[in-house]
């Protein structure tokens, strides 16, 4: 085997070890391409220096804050996280602009009986046009729903802790 196709084959399996779970990865690629009308875009992840991640609010692993882009061109950013619920934990999707200002947040998979409203568009659509700079406050700026109290200041408490990490991050220069 030539040492160009062995290197790619190396290349291939890292990058399939890591990542994100292939059931979440189809979500995030159908928000992206229909967000932009797009059907070919390349997903970069961020890296992140560990003395500046154990700083932030919110957690960035290897693979959960990408680059969105489009022929070297960037259109944006992905966020994948999980947010814990009563008794497990739910993953959620953030869709941010080039700068940095929340497009679209999805709930993509929610292990609950209870709780699963905050999923809806509806109640999801008021985190729409945050940037690092607003405050989220449950019961003030950001709905409660019955039945799923937990869930509902979880995300967002989530969502103050990615702005307020965005913000970090963007001041460093790394964003």
């Amino acid at each position: 085997m030539k040492l160009k196709q062995l290197t790619f084959l190396i290349i291939t399996f890292i990058l399939m070890a890591f990542g994100l779970p292939k059931n979440i990865q189809k979500k995030v690629d159908k928000e992206i391409k229909e967000h932009y009308n797009i059907d070919d875009f390349s997903l970069t992840s961020v890296s992140i220096a560990s003395d500046i991640k154990k700083n932030l609010p919110s957690k960035f692993e290897q693979d959960n804050l990408f680059k969105i882009e489009k022929d070297k061109k960037l259109l944006g950013y992905a966020y994948v996280a999980q947010a814990p619920s009563k008794t497990a934990q739910f993953d959620y999707f953030v869709l941010l602009d080039k700068d940095l200002i929340v497009i679209t947040t999805r709930v993509l998979m929610y292990r609950e009986e209870y709780g699963g409203e905050i999923g809806s568009k509806r109640w999801l659509k008021q985190f729409e046009g945050k940037k690092s700079s607003d405050e989220l406050k449950y019961g003030d700026n950001i709905m409660a729903i019955s039945g799923a109290t937990i869930s509902v200041r979880s995300m967002t408490n989530a969502m103050n802790d990615l702005l307020q990490s965005l913000k970090i991050l963007h001041s460093k220069k790394i964003l």
